[in-house]
């Protein structure tokens, strides 16, 4: 098939179910699939689902096992539509509401298999789609998509400080959408039993020069990584909502966690982010409340310092922390409300500039490293964060 959206190349769909099923299996993650309403059908979506789960006799079952795997994959998360308010059919929320509760009313539990079904919410700030499909649909769904880029105004390594503060700024919107959205879920869905599953965020620069402009392929800066730390921070913030949150594009493509160029590999100074924010998965939110300056320029001043913390199965708290002074570092002072810490230690993302980024000749110029300097006193946990720094500490 030709693909029409990103870049017209012919797809030729080498990578398909089996593929991704197996990667899944072997990164030891959960899929997440998305089901075309915009040009699909009702039978197709069915049958797809069909394939992937049910276990007997069944025409798509006989056909997935003609292709190689007898057995049913496990589908915990399906997605009926993507941006149906956009390049997935362009439809008003009250079609789309619809659509929606047609479309998952075949999406079926095969063989003790569960599917959470997640419909398309709001593109960015649109109230209007949320209040329609809570309204409308609410009752059949497990989750309300969000969808919100970071969008700069040039390359993602060629950048001034007005560039930092300009995608810093963007990136902080996500808390006032995640409240807005919230709080209309909340009028619908009082016990919080939808949740709202922001599956579309992160950076979105120029592409690289040289490549397809399809192909959305940017390098990821430090400037990235403190985007992918304070929007994760948000995300904890508000756990109790948001229950899931995906970067849709994992390899090559925007905020990317990883680049390739045939065999080679390289991380991405997002990928370390997300490798030190995860001790935040499965454990307990805890609120935070962060005291400090405002910095950058004087008409649109943030604050300096953004954080998060949790608690996790052994009771450590870990609190991640981002400095998003570009040139300045931060004095850190953690005190933890009902108990006083014993032990600290932390590790840090940083780099000697704005644009540091890795390539595949010079894979670890952005790399983790412990944090220096972490102690206990006085009741507090004190640090010194280094500039544009994301750091998360331990304490017992």
């Amino acid at each position: 098939m030709v693909n029409t959206h990103w870049g017209g190349v012919t797809e030729t769909n080498a990578f398909g179910t089996h593929e991704f099923m197996d990667l899944c299996g072997q990164l030891g993650c959960d899929p997440y699939v998305c089901g075309n309403v915009g040009s699909g059908t009702v039978r197709e979506m069915q049958e797809w689902v069909e394939y992937l789960t049910f276990q007997g006799r069944s025409p798509m079952a006989d056909l997935r096992a003609a292709h190689g795997r007898a057995e049913p994959w496990r589908l915990p998360w399906f997605g009926v539509g993507n941006e149906s308010w956009g390049c997935g059919g362009h439809m008003k929320a009250e079609h789309y509401a619809d659509v929606y509760r047609r479309y998952q009313t075949y999406v079926r539990n095969f063989a003790g298999n569960q599917v959470r079904k997640i419909a398309c919410g709001p593109n960015e700030g649109d109230e209007h789609w949320t209040e329609v499909l809570m309204r409308e649909a609410g009752r059949y769904m497990w989750g309300l998509s969000l969808h919100m880029y970071t969008w700069s105004q040039g390359l993602a390594a060629s950048f001034d400080e007005a560039g930092w503060w300009r995608v810093l700024r963007r990136a902080l919107w996500m808390d006032e959408l995640v409240v807005r959205h919230g709080a209309i879920m909340d009028r619908h869905d009082p016990e919080k039993k939808v949740a709202l599953v922001v599956d579309e965020w992160g950076t979105w620069h120029h592409v690289e020069p040289g490549s397809n402009p399809g192909f959305l392929y940017q390098q990821n800066t430090q400037r990235d990584a403190l985007v992918a730390g304070l929007t994760l921070n948000v995300f904890n913030a508000h756990a109790d909502r948001v229950r899931m949150a995906n970067l849709a594009q994992t390899v090559n493509v925007l905020q990317a966690v990883v680049l390739t160029d045939g065999p080679r590999i390289v991380l991405t100074p997002t990928f370390h982010v997300f490798e030190l924010y995860a001790v935040h998965q499965g454990a307990t939110s805890l609120p935070v409340v962060v005291e400090g300056p405002a910095i950058g320029p004087e008409a649109e001043r943030i604050a300096a310092l953004h954080a998060s913390a949790s608690r996790d199965s052994a009771d450590v708290v870990h609190v991640s922390v981002c400095n998003l002074d570009p040139a300045r570092p931060a004095e850190v002072a953690v005190e933890l409300h009902g108990r006083k810490p014993a032990t600290a230690s932390g590790r840090v993302l940083t780099a000697a500039t704005m644009q540091a980024h890795n390539t595949f000749d010079r894979p670890d110029v952005v790399v983790p490293a412990a944090l220096a300097d972490v102690r206990v006193d006085s009741g507090a946990v004190r640090a010194i964060l280094p500039p544009r720094g994301v750091a998360v500490l331990a304490i017992g």
